[in-house]
């Protein structure tokens, strides 16, 4: 079968386009997590994202950051640093607390969906 290059193009930008959706309606739910084990400055939270292969930059983290802050579902405190200026650390309020226990709830919700819409009916197992 031949393929038309720019239909393998588009497909594989649609394809990322998607991905890139995916992650930033995970994102949220990844910072806030981090965040609950414990107060996090924002280069820890972009380490601990990158190491579970969600690549972030600041110009993404910081306005979910503040959006989440505006929200009252962070906080933050100055830290004296050893090499530099103070540093914000974020914390979760208790609201945050509670806000993330909706999207935990959301997130196992849709994860079963998603699963269970891609089991072979004739087999119940996935199909990918």
């Amino acid at each position: 079968m031949i393929y038309n290059k720019d239909k393998i193009d588009t497909m594989e930008v649609r394809l990322e386009n998607t991905r890139a959706q995916m992650r930033k309606g995970v994102l949220e739910l990844c910072v806030m997590s981090i965040i609950a084990h414990e107060e996090a400055y924002p280069t820890d939270i972009i380490n601990k994202l990158k190491e579970a292969n969600l690549l972030v930059v600041e110009g993404t983290l910081y306005p979910l950051l503040n959006r989440l802050k505006d929200a009252d579902l962070l906080q933050y405190t100055w830290r004296e640093s050893r090499s530099g200026p103070p540093r914000k650390y974020y914390q979760l309020t208790e609201q945050g607390y509670e806000f993330l226990a909706g999207l935990k709830e959301t997130w196992h919700e849709l994860n079963y969906a998603v699963n269970l819409s891609q089991q072979n009916p004739m087999t119940n197992e996935q199909d990918i």
